[in-house]
């Protein structure tokens, strides 16, 4: 019994700190409640989620700046992540014990040193610090280790004078994830000619193969994960250090390399592909695919940075705001926009598609006043109200005080229809979001427009003839013959009859080089100056 609780004393659980932000109240309100699973930290109320976040990460680094200045993470400490057998970054295994049944302690090795650790929950939600072992950190996704305990001293037990000295090392192993089993059968009587502790094997001095031991193996990261050291075939973990260090390496570039970064990212879409395969952890495959369209995604942006040419090699070279991809769902907020704004009028859809790229991601983003009053001139307090009243737009504040937002307070707006709890209606990320809002910016608000001072229905017009170009700057796809007159009358909110007028219009403010509405169908080109804003179909 003494052995038993001495053993115990050895190891306690890994701590762990979750710190929470959920809805409060009435869902309109849009008042979240901090809450952290310390029973010394009191829930606190915010009256909104940008609040709630900032909050919540000053607490999280106020019991960061604690356990720092108490020591760190502890090395005898058990790994928090086995506690909750692993279902950080198993699924599967929490699957199973909601279904009654407990995994098999084989399904999830834990393993390494013990590392503090930092999970955000990409929602903004949820933070988590613990204290779990190297190989967990490196399985949970998004999660950042922030430290590392020393390892284990080892013990030594003196022996008696005169006695004969077996060889050090002895004693029962334990891992981060279980003390030393209490339950192992004791060491037959009839193998050992003297009565007592059975005799252990003693220290070897090199590995039986000769080769380097497991400590002087190099240790790396990528991507925030710890990439374990005993990881196998070890050609992929040398190539995951290796790919870690390059990843860092770029960072500290003074200029962008967007061909070598493509390249990193395909490397660490194979690299990580053949870590799934060998571990069978599902993140691992889900960061492959995110590397296999970052690669993708940067060699787009490379082509739009180095520019090409309209007409062969003597053409001008035109450097694209939007790839071709993220065109695509440029246009497909256009027809978004056209379906759900909730009134058929120009200055309505023309709010509605800039909030509407705001909030694209999680159903809310910051305007200030500078930015309804550019979009809608005199008519943005009128606008507004249409839109909150019919329960599109809701404001923390009134119209009045939206409007009077200054820069370094902007206000926050919320669109019902977009929040998480909602059919997601668009599939790209947060750069692209970004991205397509600034095109738009930059259309909408393009110098010449304003100083013609043209109407939102005209300005419109403008953003559709731009989304719907080839790369000579010509409406329509070349087998169409130009762009449907009805599509973009019903995107302008405009009668057929009347976009030739508003064409004229983009023909005077240097939009449009010429224009022709003959047969059904909305032919020409943009000027020169515009080409940059071409989503090219």
């Amino acid at each position: 019994m003494a052995v038993e609780a001495d053993t115990q004393q050895e190891r306690v659980t890994g701590r762990v700190w979750t710190v929470r932000l959920d809805p409060y109240g009435r869902p309109s309100a849009g008042t979240v409640r901090l809450s952290c699973s310390r029973p010394a930290c009191a829930d606190q109320r915010f009256p909104s989620a940008a609040a709630g976040r900032k909050a919540a990460v000053e607490h999280v680094n106020l019991h960061l700046a604690r356990i720092r200045a108490g020591g760190g993470p502890r090395s005898e400490a058990w790994c928090g992540c086995r506690a909750a057998d692993c279902a950080w970054h198993t699924p599967d295994v929490l699957e199973g014990r909601r279904g009654g049944a407990r995994p098999a302690a084989e399904a999830v090795r834990c393993g390494g040193l013990v590392v503090l650790t930092v999970h955000a929950d990409r929602a903004g939600r949820l933070w988590r610090i613990a204290e779990t072992c190297a190989r967990c950190a490196a399985a949970t996704s998004d999660c950042r280790v922030l430290d590392t305990a020393p390892p284990p001293p080892r013990r030594s037990t003196p022996v008696p004078a005169g006695a004969d000295q077996e060889p050090a090392g002895g004693g029962a192993a334990v891992f981060s994830d279980h003390a030393p089993s209490l339950n192992s059968p004791p060491a037959d009587a009839s193998s050992s000619p003297v009565a007592g502790p059975a005799s252990v094997p003693g220290a070897r001095i090199a590995s039986p193969g000769g080769g380097v031991s497991r400590r002087a193996k190099r240790r790396g990261k990528i991507a925030q994960r710890t990439v374990p050291h005993d990881l196998q075939p070890d050609v992929l973990r040398v190539e995951l250090i290796e790919l870690g260090d390059a990843f860092r390496a770029y960072q500290e570039r003074a200029e962008p390399d967007l061909v070598l970064l493509a390249e990193l990212h395909e490397r660490k879409a194979r690299a990580f592909s053949l870590w799934a395969e060998v571990t069978g952890e599902g993140s691992l495959r889900h960061e492959a695919h995110r590397a296999q369209k970052a690669a993708q995604t940067t060699r787009e942006m490379h082509e739009n940075r180095v520019g090409d040419t309209v007409s062969g090699d003597d053409g001008p070279v035109v450097e694209r705001l939007l790839t071709r991809s993220q065109a695509v769902h440029a246009r497909t907020v256009l027809d978004y926009v056209q379906a759900n704004a909730p009134h058929p009028e120009a200055g309505v859809r023309l709010a509605v598609l800039m909030l509407t790229l705001r909030a694209a991601r999680a159903g809310t983003g910051n305007i200030t006043g500078q930015d309804l009053t550019g979009w809608l001139q005199g008519d943005a307090e009128r606008v507004l109200e249409q839109l909150v009243a019919a329960g599109w737009l809701r404001l923390p504040g009134t119209v009045a005080e939206a409007l009077a937002a200054r820069p370094e307070d902007p206000t926050e707006i919320t669109v019902p229809t977009l929040l998480p709890d909602q059919p997601r209606p668009f599939g790209f990320g947060k750069t692209t979001r970004s991205r397509i809002s600034g095109w738009a910016q930059k259309a909408v608000g393009d110098r010449k427009l304003r100083k013609k001072k043209l109407l939102p229905a005209t300005r419109l017009l403008a953003l559709y003839t731009a989304a719907h170009t080839r790369p000579d700057g010509r409406l329509g796809r070349a087998e169409d013959g130009g762009i449907d007159l009805d599509q973009a009358a019903a995107f302008c909110t405009l009668p057929p009859e009347e976009i030739p007028e508003h064409a004229e219009l983009l023909i005077a403010a240097d939009w449009l080089a010429e224009a022709d509405t003959a047969a059904g169908r909305l032919r020409g080109r943009l000027t020169e100056r515009v080409w940059p804003l071409g989503g090219l179909l």
